[in-house]
């Protein structure tokens, strides 16, 4: 997100916000009418793979598909720089999702096609953030929000993005996690450098009925090298519609999902409840980035 401005991220929501209605299956768009999209997924994805399929057909474009790792010549010993050399001769756009840090950016450098970065290892997840950023601007606003971000702050990528991005707009964050899954203390420093008034917690006792916002997150099991390491926070942070009680009305609780036991399914039937909706969301935002690194919008 750090090459984001706030210019361009505005820039990308409004674009967004005037294909919704496509999105929606409202209106028909044939912007990516003749163009071929790579969705090559080195690690499981169900909302980003299918989210951008269905935005990339919502344009009237194509895709193909990697399949699954074991199908594929990766399993042959075939180096990330060759498969993207190779397909990059075969589409017009890759979408990539790979579990090794810095991956996205490293293929870009090998492709003659532009590379979107459908989330690498447990640092960036650029895409999610845009339509987290698109959620919070349709349901609440950004300029000055009050925001909580609770649960895995240490390997949760989709938070290390979004917390960059709503520095731009002067956000107001606490941090709520065990001691053992904080945000990254350099993440924190950054923050503060940029003069955002940042608060850490293990609780939500305090802070509930202060934010406008409640992002959750999930203990990500596969991040974790020790199983007993994951045993011992995997419970430690949930809410349920008795907490949200004392909530503001007008709070908005956001996940990017999938969920295990963090938030109790009693929220899903409060107007608090916007993971559903978050999750649409991704189809407008994916087609606007496919749409602008196509070329095809300017």
């Amino acid at each position: 997100m750090k090459d984001f401005s706030r210019e361009e991220i505005d820039f990308v929501l409004d674009t967004a916000e005037k294909l919704e209605p496509a999105a929606r299956g409202l209106e028909k768009s044939r912007l990516l009418d003749g163009k071929l999209v790579a969705l090559l997924f080195f690690e499981p994805s169900t909302r980003t793979r299918l989210s951008f399929e269905t935005a990339v057909n919502r344009l009237g474009g194509k895709t193909i598909n990697l399949g699954s790792v074991e199908a594929s010549s990766v399993m042959k010993g075939e180096n990330l720089a060759d498969t993207i050399r190779v397909v990059s001769g075969y589409a017009d756009v890759i979408v990539m999702r790979h579990p090794k840090d810095g991956a996205g950016r490293m293929a870009s450098e090998f492709s003659s096609v532009p590379i979107i970065n459908g989330g690498d290892g447990s640092v960036h997840h650029p895409t999610q953030t845009i339509l987290d950023l698109y959620t919070i601007r349709r349901e609440s606003h950004l300029e000055g929000l009050k925001i909580a971000m609770a649960g895995d702050l240490k390997y949760g990528r989709t938070v290390h993005s979004l917390c960059q991005a709503l520095a731009l707009y002067g956000a107001d964050m606490t941090f709520v996690s065990p001691p053992e899954l904080r945000m990254p203390p350099e993440i924190v420093r950054e923050l503060k450098r940029q003069k955002i008034r940042v608060k850490e917690t293990d609780s939500f006792e305090g802070i509930i009925g202060d934010v406008e916002v409640l992002y959750m997150t999930r203990v990500q099991r596969e991040r974790f090298p020790d199983p007993e390491e994951y045993l011992k926070v995997a419970d430690s942070l949930r809410i349920d519609a008795k907490l949200l009680k004392a909530a503001k009305p007008e709070l908005k609780v956001l996940h990017p999902l999938p969920r295990v036991n963090e938030i109790e399914h009693d929220v899903d039937s409060t107007p608090h409840a916007c993971y559903f909706e978050q999750a649409f969301y991704g189809v407008p935002t994916r087609m606007a980035l496919l749409a602008l690194v196509a070329g095809v919008i300017k």
